[in-house]
């Protein structure tokens, strides 16, 4: 067996918060100190994700920047070491809750850039809509939204929801980090192996059997019952007073996750209803833009937030 990858070596080196919000015991890693002439950078991270997953981008804004700026990257509620009390499932507006707290706290009466990946991207799109004078900058990293649904689909998704209710949810684990490494990789093939090697222990953490089990309530897995609607989520959208930038990666296949119900042109449409978006495709790279092109997408944020 080929010996692990050596870890990557940070530039610069993030310092664990806690804050309680909202009754939870946040966890946020932060890079630098607050700079009172420069708006907070704030990124938040995706589904299944943590908010050290951001660490090869802010080392590579230290490259291109002039200046060190701020960096905030929150675990959101039952991720990383963001300690949730046990719930069902999770849904949107307590993410949104969850951010407005976060800002209250961290910057309390200023404007921010917001740097949301995938459902982060989601939650940081209606966040700028519902408070607009809050976000100087907005980019929003392959946050597509959902498919569009139905009134009548609601009765079959309760059920779907009871019915998931009566299994424990459970995540798989992992013998050793090399193993959390190894699934890294295998998820994404474009992934550098010493980066995968640094992300492992905070992917995952050792638990009194022995085993790395993911920083992820298993609950993230259950279908919400409540319904995407469309409507109401472009109502939001165009409320959105910051210059937004859309970062893509050309290697992403939405049908992998939805089939042929959500196509990239509908997406285009929704998109159109926001005043002000710049577009911007990073090339080669997938849906995990932060690490498959964290240099490039540090370039692209740096024109775009200076």
């Amino acid at each position: 067996m080929p010996s692990p990858a050596p870890a990557y070596v940070e530039r610069r080196r993030g310092a664990s918060l806690r804050l309680a919000l909202r009754g939870i015991d946040y966890h946020l890693t932060v890079w630098g100190e607050p700079q009172p002439d420069t708006a907070p950078l704030v990124l938040l991270h995706g589904w299944m994700d943590v908010g050290a997953s951001f660490q090869f981008v802010v080392d590579a804004l230290a490259e291109v920047e002039p200046r060190e700026r701020w960096v905030v990257a929150p675990d959101w509620r039952g991720y990383g070491g963001s300690v949730s009390p046990p719930v069902d499932s999770y849904w949107f507006p307590d993410y949104l809750g969850d951010l407005d707290a976060l800002l209250d706290a961290l910057a309390p009466g200023r404007e921010v850039d917001l740097v949301g990946h995938s459902m982060g991207g989601n939650v940081v799109m209606l966040y700028a809509g519902v408070r607009p004078q809050r976000v100087r900058r907005l980019v929003n990293l392959e946050g597509f939204g959902m498919p569009a649904t139905r009134a009548a689909q609601a009765p079959a998704r309760y059920a779907q929801w009871l019915d998931a209710l009566k299994t424990p949810a459970e995540l798989r684990s992992y013998p050793d980090l090399d193993a959390v490494a190894a699934r890294l990789l295998h998820n994404n093939p474009r992934l550098a192996p010493e980066r995968a090697v640094w992300l492992a222990p905070h992917w995952a953490e050792r638990r009194d059997d022995g085993r790395w089990h993911l920083r992820a309530d298993a609950a993230h897995k259950r279908v919400n019952p409540v319904l995407y609607r469309v409507d109401e989520v472009l109502e939001i959208w165009r409320r959105i007073a910051a210059p937004l930038l859309w970062v893509d990666g050309d290697l992403t296949d939405t049908t992998q996750w939805w089939g042929h119900r959500y196509p990239r042109d509908e997406f285009d449409a929704r998109l159109a209803v926001v005043p002000n978006v710049r577009r911007h495709r990073l090339s080669p790279c997938g849906h995990m833009l932060h690490h498959d092109q964290p240099l490039a997408l540090a370039r692209c944020l740096a024109e775009f937030l200076t």
